[in-house]
């Protein structure tokens, strides 16, 4: 690990040296010297370019990014300066590091001055992707449920049970009767009658509800409330789409959420139980109130989620918290990926999910109810990522690099 960390660092140091050779041609893109291949084994990166320089800036999101980055300047004022940002990503800095990025974006009076502060503050470094290089999105879905079991609404909203044990981010275990431990069972063999609920659903809307990871669930008196999560059992994740089209219970024009959902709504109970098996991650969560309906869940930083401008990344590479920029395309409305929407912009990486991993992964988050549903569906396409780093941080890392 601590070898990882230094070749890391290492990379973005010769990345940042050759920026600095070249500061009187801001404009032209730097290719990194032969020299930083040996780096590559951590997150490589492809090129150095001024922030004016990136493909579209200011972006397509409008002041979504900007406002999500105050949401991680304002996380960052409660915690020591001195604290590292990350420990998987020291590329990261300390939060000290990024002072004068927040401290010049709260004193910004309007869009225009902001943008100018973080072109003048930041240094956009891109990083190569590897074959799993994809952006997708996500949304927070609001689902009918019940108090008890009526009808169709049997499925639980699982409250996190008394017999697990969270054991570090990445392990799951389950304390049995005799008070010996083991990792917590797939779904498969999950007693659903046996855990605590905070409410019922259908069975499609709590499944899509644990794969989107939070959501809002809306009883009949009009009462809204918040699921938000609370754990999982640590199996990997894995889609059901595929495994519904092998087995010709959905074509290939069904394969995305609405013509899941729609299958599993007049699916057997076995089949629709065999189904949602193929998944053996179960997520757990734990009911809140809602406060300002405009803002989304709270994601893996502990800070609400700005539609179009938190992503979720992999938090193994990435620190959560950094400004990056995205540039990839959506189909268009009806889902045709012919001739598709370009879309490039400032975001910030605010959350994490199971099935996000890789250098270029992210996962967009779109909003909460039908409409950020319907668009984050559509959503799985290849792009380019940067990420932002202040000048300072960039210089404190080059100037620590071995033979420098």
């Amino acid at each position: 690990m601590e070898a990882h960390r230094r070749l890391h660092a290492g990379l973005i140091a010769c990345a940042i040296a050759a920026l600095a050779s070249c500061a009187s041609t801001p404009e032209t893109e730097i290719d990194p010297a032969p020299e930083e291949a040996r780096f590559k084994r951590s997150i490589p990166v492809g090129f150095v370019t001024p922030l004016t320089r990136l493909p579209g800036w200011p972006g397509d999101n409008g002041d979504a990014g900007l406002y999500a980055l105050r949401e991680s300047c304002r996380h960052w004022a409660t915690r020591d300066p001195y604290e590292i940002v990350s420990e998987a990503a020291p590329y990261a800095g300390r939060i000290g590091d990024w002072a004068s990025v927040c401290n010049g974006l709260s004193a910004a009076p309007d869009y225009d001055s902001a943008v100018s502060l973080l072109a003048q503050t930041l240094l956009p470094l891109e990083v190569v992707p590897d074959d799993r290089n994809r952006f997708t999105g996500y949304f927070e879905p609001e689902i009918e449920v019940r108090s008890r079991p009526d009808g169709r609404f049997t499925e639980p909203v699982p409250a996190v049970p008394a017999d697990l044990v969270r054991d570090g981010p990445r392990r799951t275990l389950q304390r049995l009767p005799d008070g010996s431990m083991r990792p917590y069972p797939p779904r498969a063999l999950i007693d659903t009658d046996r855990l605590p609920a905070i409410a019922f659903g259908r069975p499609e809307d709590v499944f899509f509800l644990q794969i989107q990871g939070s959501g809002r669930l809306s009883f009949p008196d009009g009462r809204v409330i918040r699921a938000a999560f609370a754990a999982h059992n640590a199996h990997e994740f894995r889609g059901i789409a595929n495994w519904l089209f092998s087995r010709g219970e959905i074509t290939r024009g069904e394969m995305g959420m609405k013509g899941i959902k729609a299958w599993m709504a007049s699916a057997r109970p076995e089949a629709l139980r065999e189904a949602m098996n193929a998944n053996p991650r179960y997520v757990f969560f734990k009911p809140e109130a809602i406060g300002d309906p405009a803002q989304g869940p709270k994601g893996a930083m502990g800070v609400p989620l700005t539609a179009w401008g938190s992503l979720a990344v992999d938090t193994r590479l990435h620190a959560v918290g950094l400004p990056v920029w995205v540039e990839t395309a959506f189909p268009d409305a009806d889902g045709a990926a012919s001739d598709p929407l370009p879309f490039r912009a400032l975001m910030v990486a605010q959350d994490t999910g199971g099935a996000i991993q890789g250098p270029v992964r992210g996962d967009i988050y779109f909003g909460t109810g039908a409409e950020a549903g319907a668009q984050a569906s559509r959503v799985n396409t290849p792009g380019r990522l940067w990420v932002l780093l202040p000048r300072e941080l960039a210089l404190s890392i080059l100037a620590e690099a071995p033979g420098s």
